[in-house]
């Protein structure tokens, strides 16, 4: 599977994987970090089999390359508008240089949104930069003036005194840390796209659970490196504002993505959630785990 961040929203992904849940379906999953275009690319040529890039998905089939996306963990963007230290307020942004992903990727959607929501004319009041490298290092340097980041390097920036302009969360629904598979791949191996969705549906439900606090903390600490627990609490309840309870999300946040794809990749073709997504497996998964609709 392709990932493209490192953000705390793929934490069911990742407690699927520390807890064996994929191997019990039968999986030997390999997850590989690289950026939006890097796993779009892979995805459409077949290199890998599944990507867990939900804009990205959205983008290649917007593009001619039919693919669905099979389960969403995040309903809501867990990323933050910071900015320097001097820049305590939207109006401090004009003039300024903001960091985003690459072209298209969600980080830069999200700063124009956000750009918008402060009344900014993106490229013409603030500019928004693409960043392929790390955009926490790019504000520290000075490279960028504010940045869209997520968790936790945006803790680690409120840390260091910088400023939480926004919580994207606040002002969008808009499904994040999923995955999905090529339409090929659905129709040619149903079981395994099946043990895929029943796994991470299991890893998810595990990362919410209360009882499991402590273990899902150990996981984060272990995934992300850290030998600070307080971080790994605040990445957990960073999470919470955002996270779905059963994987779906609802179709009004994809739509909006859909759009966004399509003015992004000039595309006048209407495409409609259905052509995007397919949660049937996520249906039986959740009836077989006993997982309640939210």
């Amino acid at each position: 599977m392709g990932i493209q961040s490192t953000n705390i929203g793929f934490l069911p992904f990742h407690v699927a994987y520390h807890k064996g849940f994929y191997r019990e379906q039968g999986i030997d999953l390999e997850t590989i970090f690289m950026s939006t275009q890097a796993v779009n690319a892979a995805f459409v040529r077949g290199d890998i089999d599944y990507s867990a890039a939900v804009n990205g998905i959205i983008q290649t089939v917007v593009r001619g390359a039919p693919a669905k996306i099979l389960a969403c963990v995040v309903e809501r963007p867990l990323q933050s508008f910071i900015a320097k230290k001097e820049i305590r307020s939207p109006r401090d942004l004009k003039g300024k240089k903001v960091g985003g992903s690459t072209a298209g990727g969600t980080a830069t959607l999200m700063a124009d949104m956000a750009l918008k929501h402060f009344g900014f004319e993106p490229g013409r009041d603030v500019a928004v930069v693409p960043l392929r490298g790390n955009r926490l290092t790019a504000l520290e340097s000075g490279a960028v003036d504010a940045a869209l980041l997520g968790v936790p390097e945006n803790i680690i920036a409120l840390d260091k005194g910088y400023n939480e302009i926004l919580f994207i969360g606040d002002i969008v629904n808009f499904p994040q840390n999923g995955f999905g598979a090529s339409v090929k791949k659905i129709q040619e191996n149903p079981d395994e796209v099946y043990g895929m969705v029943r796994a991470t549906l299991r890893g998810l439900v595990f990362s919410l659970d209360p009882r499991n606090r402590e273990e899902v903390l150990d996981i984060i600490m272990k995934q992300w490196k850290l030998n600070d627990r307080r971080l790994a609490s605040e990445m957990l309840r960073y999470l919470s504002r955002g996270v779905t309870r059963d994987a779906s999300v609802r179709p009004e946040g994809i739509q909006l993505i859909i759009d966004l794809a399509r003015e992004g990749a000039k595309v006048s073709q209407q495409f409609s959630v259905a052509q995007v997504v397919d949660f049937s497996f996520l249906e039986k998964a959740r009836r077989d785990l006993n997982v309640p609709r939210h």
